[in-house]
C-alpha cells in the first residue's frame, strides 16, 4: 500500500464518482480504477458498492476512509513542518542600494556573490541612503551601498572608493565638442541639474557643495528627482549635470560626456552595515569588492 494509493482512494470516496476523481487527480480512469483495485486486492475486501450511482463506501470502505484521511492529514502536517524548518534554516541576504551604483561594480559583485553562493536568498532594494539606514537598523537589509556617510553609532560606514566625477552636457552646449578636461566655473553659465530632490542629505548636497567652495554660481539649479530625470533634461537642453563617471555607461541621446579638471569633484562610494556586524556574507561582498578593484587598479578606500 502507498501513500498514493490512499489519496487516489479518498477521491474517489470524496467525490463519488471515478470520472470525477479522475478529472481531479489528472489522471486517466482506467489507471484510477487499477489502483484502487489493487488496494482492495491487497485487502481482500471491496471498498466501494459499485453497483450504486453514486458510489458508496463498503463498511471495509468507510472504516479505511477515516484512517486514510488522519493518515495523510498527519503526511501533510509533515510535509510542512518540514518545509518551514527548511525556510527557517535557508540563508537570506538583502542589498540596499542607490541607482547610481548599479552603473559602477555592484551589478557584477552581485553576480559573483550569486555564483559563490547559489543557496542564498538574495533581494535587493533601491533604496536612498537615509532608508538605508533604517533598513539596516530594522532588519530589513543587510548591507546598504550609497553615496552618503552618516554618523550614527549603531550604524558602521566603510568608504569602499571615491569616484571621479564627469559633466553631463547637451549635444548643443558650447563645452560639448571638446575632447579634454574642463573646470567647474565653466559650466557657470549653465543651469545646473542635480538630484534627488528628496531625502536630503543627498548627492545633490555634494554636488551643489563643489561649486560653493569655489564661489561658483550657476545661472539657475533645477533640482529633480532621479537620475534618469536628470539626464532627460540635460538631453532637452535644459541645463548640465555632473554625475559619476561609472554613469558614462548609460548612453543617451544628445548627452555627451566631459572629464572635470577638479581632482577633489568626486563622490564617495558607501558601504553601510550594521555595528559589529562580522557575518561571513558580509566578508565574502567586501573580498569580492577587493578583487575587482585589484584587478582594475583601484585603491580600496581612497
Amino acid at each position: 500500500m502507498e501513500s498514493r494509493q490512499l489519496r487516489y482512494f479518498v477521491t474517489v470516496a470524496r467525490e463519488r464518482n471515478f470520472t470525477r476523481a479522475a478529472e481531479k487527480l489528472h489522471i486517466a480512469q482506467p489507471p484510477l480504477s487499477r489502483q484502487i483495485q489493487l488496494l482492495e486486492d491487497e485487502f481482500g475486501m471491496a471498498l466501494f458498492d459499485r453497483g450504486s450511482r453514486p458510489l458508496v463506501l463498503t463498511d471495509a470502505g468507510r472504516m479505511l476512509f477515516e484512517q486514510a484521511t488522519q493518515v495523510l492529514d498527519r503526511m501533510d502536517e509533515m510535509k510542512a513542518m518540514m518545509g518551514r524548518l527548511h525556510e527557517a534554516e535557508r540563508v537570506r541576504f538583502s542589498i540596499g542600494f542607490v541607482a547610481s551604483t548599479l552603473y559602477g561594480y555592484l551589478p557584477e559583485v552581485i553576480r559573483r556573490y550569486r555564483a559563490a553562493r547559489p543557496g542564498v536568498e538574495l533581494s535587493l532594494l533601491e533604496l536612498t541612503t537615509m532608508e538605508q539606514v533604517a533598513a539596516l537598523k530594522e532588519g530589513r537589509i543587510d548591507v546598504g551601498f550609497g553615496r552618503i556617510s552618516f554618523n550614527d553609532p549603531n550604524i558602521e560606514d566603510t568608504l569602499l572608493r571615491n569616484e571621479r566625477l564627469t559633466a553631463a552636457l547637451p549635444l548643443t552646449h558650447p563645452l560639448a565638442s571638446r575632447t579634454g578636461q574642463i573646470g567647474l566655473e565653466e559650466l557657470a553659465g549653465s543651469a545646473l541639474v542635480v538630484y534627488p530632490k528628496a531625502p536630503r542629505p543627498s548627492y545633490a548636497d555634494q554636488v551643489l557643495a563643489l561649486f560653493r567652495e569655489r564661489e561658483i554660481k550657476p545661472v539657475a539649479v533645477h533640482e529633480v528627482r532621479e537620475l534618469q530625470t536628470a539626464l532627460g533634461l540635460v538631453a532637452a537642453d535644459s541645463g548640465v549635470c555632473l554625475v559619476p563617471a561609472s554613469v558614462e555607461r548609460l548612453r543617451r541621446d544628445n548627452v555627451v560626456y566631459r572629464p572635470l579638471k577638479e581632482t577633489s569633484a568626486v563622490s564617495p562610494v558607501v558601504m553601510k552595515t550594521r555595528k559589529g556586524d562580522r557575518s561571513p556574507e558580509l566578508g565574502l561582498i567586501l573580498r569580492l569588492i577587493r578583487e575587482m578593484y585589484r584587478k582594475d587598479g583601484i585603491t580600496f578606500g581612497a
